[in-house]
């Protein structure tokens, strides 16, 4: 089998997949390539969805999770059977807890020697049903088209998420093909036995093929948002009305519908409430909204009297609802039924899409109440945390100091980059120091906290937002899990900067793990030449070991991405106690 080209006049398995996809949207799909799958990778290039292949599945699915968070329709990672499904479940779990919509396609075993000790023959739906909010196992060619299209529907509605399709390879190749491999499978001889296993594997290939029409792909099917009741509305413009010192918190959630970002940065520019930002939505509103607050988020939410969540869950970011005083009223929107009620009962529950609750309680809520002094605590607040930061920043070092780095690269960025953060204590001080340029312009893995996610969602962001300045946020200990997708970014033209904080340790453990325990096991790194790997794979590399070293290395870095050469700045930083005390459990 080595074509996926139709010779009898109808469309293979893989052209109807591939056309499937095309009907849905899909310009680019991500896959590490394998026997099972090579019908749907060949129909796809034919059909002119970008091919991008990686070195890992992971870094497919992590890739098709930037897709969707950037672009709003579900991406697509195909793999190949048994263990190109099974390397994809931590991203899986990483995309279902960041209700984010993608289409996973898994190869299979050919259907007749599932269960009877075929190559990767693994009962792959138990394997995912935990990662996945559905899956469905195609049998029949003619149902190949219409899952693609189910899968990107449900992929969306409700509370979206990543759904599985498994494709068993007899269903992709020409149906000639097929139908002459099973008779070259089958007994030649004229006994009772042979006869019967003649007659049923004809029977099978019978079934496989039925209702088989040449046929056009299926539509795509509309998927409507929940709106949150116009009571809830009405309550929740009731409660902000009578406080007075109101706060909003924004979430991942409320920019799902990415198509209408910038309706939520003007309704939350509207309400006229101070906000935090979180997740995907850092960079809703740019870089410097005078209500936007950045620092001592706890504090502000023990003194506000109502609060707003948009697409935020009372979960350990804050403290499981702790953080928010029990006196206050809760505000909470959210389209899971269960996130809204997680760990605290809300004054008024919101059910459905964050982002339309915004705009329709922006809509509502009357701009007369006086606020200033409320305003002016909060701001000089962080007003004041930003003296501190500049004041660490200046302090001097054998290497660099990890706060000046990042002012550095916010100074330089351009209005259009894109941020993508894959690290512990690394990326949480940039998530400090770095400003988002606007609306879905930050990646981090969300909830989960997984590391690796770095190099896949670099590659889906670039795919997807093609021209865009791309910065790589990698912790060291991070950069080790997909390195090696260098290769892929050269092979592919992804003309990224990745700059790794390499501080020699899993620095965000072992802080209080040396603290608690007086012991390091574990969590030493070595300062090792990240930048002479990225070389090695036909890359760029940069070492800085110094300060003075640091804004000439990320300017020439500048200046080779947009030659079109993905770079590696491997920097060498200094211990930093700027995240003192801040592990999470």
């Amino acid at each position: 089998m080595s074509q996926s080209t139709s010779t009898s006049g109808t469309l293979s398995g893989g052209e109807r997949i591939a056309e499937a996809l095309q009907a849905q949207g899909v310009s680019s799909l991500y896959t590490l390539c394998g026997g099972h799958i090579s019908p749907i990778l060949a129909a796809a290039r034919a059909h002119g969805i970008r091919v991008l292949d990686v070195r890992h599945e992971a870094t497919a699915v992590f890739a098709a999770d930037a897709a969707a968070r950037l672009t709003g329709v579900p991406g697509v990672a195909v793999v190949t059977a048994g263990p190109g499904v099974s390397n994809t479940l931590t991203a899986l779990k990483n995309a279902q807890l960041a209700q984010s919509p993608l289409v996973l396609i898994g190869g299979a075993a050919p259907t007749v020697l599932q269960k009877r000790g075929a190559l990767q023959d693994i009962d792959q739906t138990q394997l995912v049903t935990g990662q996945v909010k559905w899956l469905r196992r195609v049998r029949r060619v003619a149902d190949l088209a219409t899952a693609i299209a189910e899968a990107f529907a449900v992929a969306r509605e409700g509370v979206p998420g990543p759904v599985f399709i498994e494709c068993p390879v007899d269903l992709l190749y020409d149906e000639a093909m097929i139908r002459g491999w099973y008779a070259d499978a089958g007994a030649r001889g004229k006994s009772l036995a042979e006869r019967l296993q003649r007659w049923y594997l004809q029977r099978h290939v019978a079934r496989m093929f039925a209702g088989r029409r040449p046929g056009t792909a299926p539509p795509v099917r509309e998927v409507r948002l929940q709106r949150p009741a116009q009571a809830a509305v009405e309550r929740a413009a009731a409660a902000l009305a009578r406080a007075k010192r109101p706060l909003l918190l924004v979430g991942s959630q409320a920019v799902i519908d990415a198509a209408n970002v910038d309706r939520v940065a003007a309704a939350i520019s509207a309400l006229q409430l101070p906000f935090y930002l979180s997740g995907m939505a850092r960079g809703l509103l740019g870089r410097a909204h005078p209500r936007q607050l950045f620092h001592q988020r706890r504090q502000a939410l023990r003194e506000a009297d109502c609060v707003v969540l948009a697409g935020v869950p009372c979960d350990f970011r804050l403290d499981y609802g702790r953080h928010v005083r029990r006196s206050a009223s809760l505000i909470v929107a959210n389209r899971s039924r269960r996130e809204a009620r997680l760990n605290r009962t809300p004054t008024i529950t919101a059910l459905g899409d964050a982002g339309l609750f915004l705009d329709a309680l922006a809509g509502k809520l009357a701009q007369n109440a006086e606020r200033g002094e409320w305003q002016a605590v909060l701001h000089g607040r962080d007003a004041g945390r930003e003296v501190e930061i500049v004041r660490d920043a200046d302090v001097s070092g054998e290497y660099v100091n990890p706060l000046a780095l990042f002012r550095e690269i916010d100074r330089i960025a351009s209005d259009e980059a894109i941020f993508v953060a894959d690290g512990g204590d690394f990326v949480a001080t940039a998530a400090y120091t770095l400003r988002p340029r606007g609306p879905l312009r930050w990646l981090d893995p969300g909830v989960f906290g997984t590391l690796g996610v770095g190099a896949g969602f670099a590659l889906g962001a670039s795919a997807n937002r093609p021209g865009a300045e791309l910065w790589l946020i990698w912790g060291d200990g991070a950069c080790g899990f997909s390195l090696i997708e260098f290769d892929s970014f050269v092979r592919h033209g992804i003309p990224l900067i990745a700059v790794v904080g390499n501080d020699a340790g899993w620095s965000q453990i072992a802080r209080e793990q040396v603290k608690l325990l007086g012991d390091a096991v574990g969590t030493t790194l070595a300062r090792s030449d990240y930048d002479q790997v990225a070389v090695a794979l036909g890359a760029e590399g940069i070492l800085v070991r110094h300060m003075h070293e640091m804004p000439g290395a990320l300017a020439r870095a500048q200046t080779l991405a947009r030659s079109g050469r993905p770079v590696l700045v491997n920097i060498w930083l200094d211990p930093s106690g700027f995240r003192e005390g801040s592990i999470s459990m």
